[in-house]
């Protein structure tokens, strides 16, 4: 069905429909279609608009991508059926490793979205065919990782998946979460928490990455030190109680 330019909740729907299709494609699973109306409750709080502070944090994020020895970014179904292109895009400028990671596991989910992955360029994509948990802590089919998730410094986790952010953080490492619900336990977990949609966080990065990825380490390394997470998280939901200011 194609949807007027005139409709009001036009880029709505687009999301909606991309979300459906792959569902009929069979790399989304059900239960994210439910996950994406409960962000996009959220999402229509925030007037559906970049606020200053998810800004902020998508520019630190990108610092902290880039300053990375071995980032990895993570994929599920909803991601790959709302911005695959953007994740390869943002792996290639910040020289990031590609993973899917799923709850609802199963070999066709994964071989489809690798498919898709590969098919919008991306080099390699890991999280194919592994087979025994690596994550400690995680009895969830999230358990399940490649070399890239296990040995990376860096991850990016997009969509609501507090047990791996909060696993990920206990092995040490950098989280960076993409959710638009700033009381989730994903973004209360994270270093760096963008309270944003997903499909508008991911170009916004790969613009900051290529304007700082140029700059010297300690200019990246002063961005990140000087973000605060939890008066992110705290301005983020004020905003949402009160109406949000839009950069």
């Amino acid at each position: 069905m194609e949807i007027p330019a005139s409709h009001p909740r036009k880029a709505s729907l687009d999301l909606r429909h991309r979300l459906t299709e792959g569902f009929a494609k069979g790399f989304v699973a059900s239960a994210g279609l439910i996950a994406h109306g409960r962000g996009e409750a959220f999402d229509y709080l925030l007037g559906e608009r970049t606020c200053v502070h998810a800004d902020k944090a998508q520019e630190t994020a990108s610092a902290l991508l880039l300053l990375a020895e071995n980032p990895v970014l993570s994929v599920n179904g909803n991601v790959c059926a709302l911005c695959p292109g953007e994740v390869v895009s943002l792996a290639k400028v910040v020289s990031a490793k590609v993973e899917i990671n799923l709850f609802y596991r199963s070999v066709e989910r994964i071989k489809l979205i690798r498919d898709v992955l590969l098919g919008y360029g991306a080099d390699e994509v890991y999280g194919v065919g592994v087979g025994e948990k690596t994550i400690p802590g995680l009895d969830s089919e999230r358990g399940r990782a490649d070399v890239a998730q296990v040995e990376a410094d860096v991850v990016l986790v997009m969509l609501e998946d507090g047990d791996r952010a909060e696993a990920l953080k206990s092995m040490g490492k950098k989280v960076v979460a993409v959710d638009l619900n700033p009381l989730s336990r994903t973004a209360q977990m994270a270093d760096i928490s963008i309270v944003d949609n997903v499909v508008r966080a991911l170009p916004n990065m790969i613009e900051y990455a290529k304007k700082l990825k140029n700059k010297p380490d300690d200019e990246l390394k002063s961005l990140v030190d000087g973000f605060d997470n939890r008066l992110n998280l705290a301005e983020m939901e004020k905003l949402i109680r009160v109406g949000s200011d839009t950069v």
